[in-house]
This record gives C-alpha cells, structure tokens and sequence, in this order.
C-alpha cells in the first residue's frame, strides 16, 4: 500500500481514537453513537482505502456527502 494511503489511515484511526462520539473517547456522552449509518462513516473510509487503494477516497467521500440528518442510513456495506 502507498505510504500516503498509510498516513491516511492514521489519521482516519486517529479521528475515531480522539474525536469521533462513535468510536472515540466522546463515546461516553453518546452511548448509542451518532452515526445513522453501519459501518460508521469513518470504519467505511478506512475499508474502502484497504479495499479500493486510492479510488476508496472518492466512495468514502460520497458516503460522507450522503451522511446528514435527513438520511434513511442504515446498513451499507463497502
């Protein structure tokens, strides 16, 4: 895998690991998470780059794009 793959993989793991109420040390306030999607949006990211190389940016990207409050979410596999 490509090193900038790498590093950008580290700071998706880096998000969940701080920031992400899902993953992260937020979980405590949000028990139940805040994604509406399955994988979380940030999990779907790390397997499309593992999956897809560097083409699994763009479909992580889409699905941030389709992530908002008005979304059915649901189960939506890589």
């Amino acid at each position: 895998m490509n090193a900038l793959l790498v590093v950008l993989r580290w700071c998706i793991r880096g998000y969940q690991v701080v920031l992400s109420p899902d993953h992260g040390l937020l979980r405590g306030v949000f028990p139940y998470g805040v994604c509406r999607y399955e994988p979380t949006c940030s999990e779907y990211a790390l397997q499309a780059i593992e999956v897809y190389g560097w083409r699994g940016i763009s479909k992580a990207a889409r699905r941030i794009g389709r992530c908002h409050p008005f979304a059915s979410g649901g189960y939506d596999p890589v």
